[in-house]
């Protein structure tokens, strides 16, 4: 695949471990919002570290904001998803329907049946 190829450019960032999963994460969060301790807590086997390194990447792609209040203490920090990032759940929901579809007869995930969910 050439370097400068769309599909190429893109999963370079969005093909890393954890991204959709984060962004997925923010999208279930009040106002597609979490606090970091929160989209820690979601995602059983992140470490901290690699946790910042994909919110410094998705924010640096326009996926993602980040609001510090620095008046708050401890500081408080919010990651939300852009305009661009939302557009992302789209895809993501389309790869889950076609998971459904053609490589997972059912799964459940959380108390719900996966086939039903609307993600």
């Amino acid at each position: 695949m050439q370097e400068g190829c769309t599909v190429n450019l893109t999963v370079r960032y969005l093909a890393r471990k954890w991204s959709l999963l984060i962004l997925l994460e923010l999208y279930k969060g009040d106002g597609q919002t979490r606090r970091f301790s929160e989209l820690k807590s979601c995602l059983p086997g992140i470490t901290q570290k690699v946790l910042s390194a994909r919110l410094k990447e998705l924010e640096k792609e326009g996926l993602i904001k980040n609001h510090v209040d620095e008046n708050a203490f401890p500081i408080k920090s919010e990651y939300t998803l852009t305009e661009s990032g939302l557009e992302i759940i789209n895809i993501i929901k389309d790869m889950k329907q076609w998971a459904l579809k053609w490589k997972i007869t059912n799964i459940e995930c959380g108390c719900q049946d996966c086939s039903e969910c609307i993600l």
